[in-house]
């Protein structure tokens, strides 16, 4: 038997585009000459739906589309993932479900019976869990259907759930030839052999080889990287489909073959995440060029490098604005990188308005010290040129704000937190410099003058980062262990040896930042545990204050 795994990047919403994915991947199956094929969860209208699943005409169509499929599985046993009307009269309306078609006509569903409610995922929101295993033949052979979540409590790796029951528990009690596993698993980093640990048990636990397809590309805030897999009965890793890009995983379980070595899962996965989370937002928008303020320091300067590889140099413009305060070496680096990368780089220095808004203010100012006041004067007029540009020439201002700034609320409204698309929101200035090496990996494209020059908002005389933030070697660690680890106060003073006051400081300036990243822009989630995606927690309270 031959199985392939179509990992295809649908758009959320786009049904013609995601069933001409669908068909291809039929088209290709026969020339491979496959007996089963398998896409990923909700395939047909891409994952998360959201609250689309609310609209009785989505789903409707969703299922009209799900018979044009049918028809085109002669010969073949298809697997795909899709929502389903709920016919029981029970909470929900709907099912999270894998449609199962052969010859023309469908055999069935499989319902998810895990619904995941945490973290990036609401699906008991929308969907009613299903109440039992599913296994079909095909070919004399007994394959058991199942969806994402329903494998993850067998492995006890879930911390945040505890479900009533354990399908592949349920499904020991049959004798299982080969496992299905429709995923939607987003990518984060260093999750891949978390998945992979979780699947490997549940073929040891089943005694049969597994195939996964997993989503692939990004929808919104949410990465997914593919990397479907083949595990052999002994749940080790056979063969896997490319990373960040569709695929098919052709798999002959009639061929003995020995046992992969995964990827390893660094930082040029978080590279590649980042470059595919802004391709696929703007060409799944319809958006063309970007434009961002390139100001010589680190955060500005990996945001071009990105832009330019996700959407050509042709379509990325840079804008340097110099103050009375920005560094000679920080305008003559951002033209040395545009130069690199061939984008166009147009240098707008700001002291005129700034000046003016100095003398327009000063007399309501006068007697008031010079402060952040001041500071945030220069970076809300260079978020005005650069909204202005993004009007006049209809190109999507990048923000360049990294999560260690948007933890500390040191960043400005209006100002430097301008933007339609936020690239850096969840990567730690640690990982900016990390990301920064490994694109200069074989050669000079940021110039080292970035990478070792002290972070500086440029605001005032002499300025650092480190006037007002603790060294990033200091801070990332707790930003880190309180955000994505959710270890208390006490925990994370007693691992890094630091004073608790100190800890506890830094843990509430980052809920009084909370109302300044609910008005930032759109992110890319890369972390197991995003501020823009997934973390839930109240602007006005008094717990952590």
């Amino acid at each position: 038997m031959k199985v392939m795994a179509a990992q295809i990047n649908p758009t959320i919403g786009d049904l013609e585009g995601n069933v001409q994915k669908i068909l291809g991947a039929l088209k290709r199956s026969r020339k491979a000459e496959v007996d089963v094929v398998v896409f990923s969860e909700l395939a047909i209208c891409g994952y998360p739906p959201e609250d689309l699943l609310l609209d009785h005409e989505f789903i409707e169509r969703i299922g009209t589309k799900l018979n044009e499929i049918a028809r085109e599985t002669e010969g073949l046993f298809v697997v795909i993932g899709t929502p389903s009307w709920n016919q029981s009269g029970k909470e929900k309306p709907l099912f999270n479900s894998a449609a199962v078609l052969c010859d023309g006509r469908l055999l069935g569903y499989h319902h998810k019976q895990l619904l995941p409610t945490y973290d990036v995922f609401d699906e008991k929101r929308y969907f009613e869990p299903g109440d039992s295993p599913s296994v079909f033949e095909h070919l004399g052979k007994r394959i058991a259907v199942t969806i994402c979540e329903d494998f993850w409590q067998h492995s006890q790796m879930v911390g945040y759930s505890s479900y009533v029951c354990d399908p592949v528990k349920q499904l020991q009690e049959y004798e299982i030839d080969l496992v299905l596993n429709l995923s939607a698993s987003p990518y984060s980093y260093r999750r891949k052999d978390t998945r992979l640990s979780v699947f490997a048990l549940a073929a040891r636990a089943l005694q049969a080889p597994l195939v996964l397809c997993n989503q692939v590309g990004a929808n919104d805030q949410l990465v997914f990287s593919g990397r479907s897999l083949h595990l052999n009965e002994k749940g080790e890793l056979i063969h896997q489909a490319k990373s960040f890009e569709e695929d098919d995983l052709i798999v002959d379980l009639d061929v003995r073959a020995g046992s992969h070595c995964p990827e390893e899962d660094g930082i040029g996965d978080m590279y590649r995440a980042l470059v595919v989370g802004m391709r696929d937002y703007f060409h799944k928008q319809g958006f063309k060029k970007a434009l961002l303020g390139l100001s010589g320091g680190i955060d500005s300067a990996l945001v071009a490098t990105l832009a330019q590889e996700a959407l050509g140099k042709e379509n990325v413009l840079a804008i340097a604005m110099p103050s009375r305060f920005s560094a000679e070496s920080s305008l003559s680096d951002a033209r040395i990188l545009s130069q690199h990368l061939g984008i166009e780089l147009k240098e707008i220095g700001i002291e005129t308005l700034f000046q003016a808004s100095l003398e327009l203010l000063e007399p309501e100012f006068k007697g008031r010290a010079w402060d952040s006041t001041e500071q945030n004067l220069q970076s809300r007029i260079r978020g005005q040129i650069l909204m202005a540009f993004s009007n006049k020439f209809g190109a999507l201002l990048l923000n360049t704000s990294n999560k260690s700034e948007m933890a500390m609320g040191y960043s400005t409204l209006y100002g430097d937190m301008c933007g339609g698309f936020a690239v850096l929101s969840d990567v730690s200035k640690t990982y900016v410099y990390e990301l920064s090496r490994y694109v200069n990996r074989e050669h000079e494209i940021i110039p080292n003058a970035i990478l070792t020059r002290a972070p500086s908002a440029e605001l005032k005389e002499d300025q650092t980062d480190q006037d007002t933030l603790p060294p990033y070697e200091v801070l990332d660690p707790v930003i880190e262990d309180y955000i994505e680890e959710r270890l208390s106060a006490e925990e994370i003073a007693e691992k890094h040896n630091l004073p608790l006051p100190f800890v506890e400081d830094l843990i509430a300036k980052m809920h009084a930042a909370e109302y300044k990243r609910r008005q930032a822009p759109i992110s890319i989630r890369v972390t197991q545990k995003a501020f823009s995606r997934g973390r839930n927690v109240p602007i006005v309270q008094k717990w952590k204050s």
